[in-house]
């Protein structure tokens, strides 16, 4: 089958033209559905908490909310094969809050940086393109843009009144235990110890918005999501605090996530996009939008997890399920949101609000759907 592209809407194909047995392609499909995410809709408990701040067992000094937040809707997906759509749920334009997807937004910009120029090496100190009082001293100062990229910086400091400390100890995916999150351990020298740390994702963003002189989210819409054809519904919300002097001009800085509110506000049609973008190696109908070579080093394995590459979810390491290739990726949000990508088959999935522990389900149900 001859690869689309999509243009105002999408090329619609039948699933056992696109290589599926339709009956189990269904059966995936109800699965997802049916497993929706346990999230309240309204993202706060009925005791007033923010969702997120009771997901990862969060108190105390850094913990309030400091951006927008909007009631999510019902669950929502999409599957591309080929680049046609195949199958589609739930209200896939709706632009919900989508979570730490946004870091693998970021780790696209980041690219983009790089092929302009702007990041001729990820591993040159990050305050030598970026001078700043954030990245002073021997220890902030050795901090590269690859050890922000693969979450193994290290940073100390505050950020838009947000310490690093409030995710130290945090732990994500199955058996997660946070029962220690925002106790203050030893920091180790940047680039040895991943962790999962929402502040020190907001000092990437931070930086690149400082190094290309403006907002990311403008940045973003004309380099990438108008050129593939992206709605104008998505919007990108900082922090009410987050916002900077740049040039003159007052400047948000944008979160990598939802955690303190704020965030990607996007639906699943344009998720899909994106992911259909970096799933063809950054290609979009004849015009390179990001560099092979970025794409590349953002999908390789990161020394400290081998899961993970620049704010993206490999199908590598222990985790790694053998029914998958090993060339699938992932971005991930809470809630659950994910874009998944199979470039060897070229095919894409947009999941919204899927129960976390059903996401493996699903994936596997897709994969045994295939006749290939």
């Amino acid at each position: 089958m001859v690869p689309s592209w999509p243009g105002d809407s999408w090329e619609l194909a039948a699933p056992a033209a696109a290589g599926f047995d339709p009956v189990r392609l269904a059966e995936a499909v109800a699965y997802a559905e049916a497993q929706e995410s346990a999230w309240p809709r309204s993202l706060y408990h009925p005791d007033g908490h923010y969702v997120g701040i009771v997901e990862w067992n969060e108190t105390g000094p850094w913990s309030a909310i400091a951006g927008p937040v909007r009631p999510r809707g019902g669950p929502a997906g999409m599957i591309l094969k080929g680049g046609r759509l195949i199958a589609a749920w739930g209200d896939t334009a709706r632009p919900d809050m989508t979570f730490s997807i946004a870091k693998s937004y970021l780790a696209v910009l980041a690219g983009l940086a790089h092929d302009d120029w702007l990041i001729p090496d990820v591993d040159t100190p990050v305050r030598d393109s970026v001078p700043d009082p954030l990245l002073d001293g021997p220890h902030n100062g050795a901090i590269t843009w690859r050890h922000l990229l693969q979450q193994s910086s290290e940073w100390q400091g505050v950020l838009f009144e947000k310490s690093d400390q409030v995710d130290h100890f945090r732990q994500i995916g199955p058996g997660a235990d946070n029962s220690r999150k925002g106790e203050k351990r030893a920091l180790k020298p940047p680039g040895t110890h991943y962790e999962y740390n929402d502040v020190r994702v907001n000092l990437l963003s931070y930086c690149l918005m400082r190094l290309f002189g403006r907002a990311l989210p403008e940045v973003l819409r004309e380099r990438i999501m108008d050129p593939i054809g992206a709605s104008r519904d998505w919007a990108w919300h900082g922090y009410d605090n987050a916002w900077v002097e740049i040039d003159g001009r007052s400047v948000q800085s944008v979160p990598g996530g939802g955690h303190w509110g704020g965030g990607l506000f996007i639906g699943a049609d344009d998720h899909a996009r994106f992911g259909l973008l970096i799933a063809r190696g950054g290609a979009w109908d004849g015009r390179q939008l990001l560099s092979e070579r970025w794409i590349r080093a953002m999908l390789a394995p990161s020394p400290t997890l081998e899961s993970y590459g620049y704010l993206w979810w490999l199908n590598r390491g222990a985790a790694a399920k053998p029914q998958i290739s090993p060339n699938a990726f992932s971005a991930l949000g809470a809630g659950n949101n994910v874009i998944w990508c199979d470039p060897d088959r070229d095919l894409v999935a947009v999941l919204r609000w899927i129960d976390k522990s059903a996401v493996d389900g699903f994936l596997l149900r897709l994969v045994a759907a295939l006749r290939d």
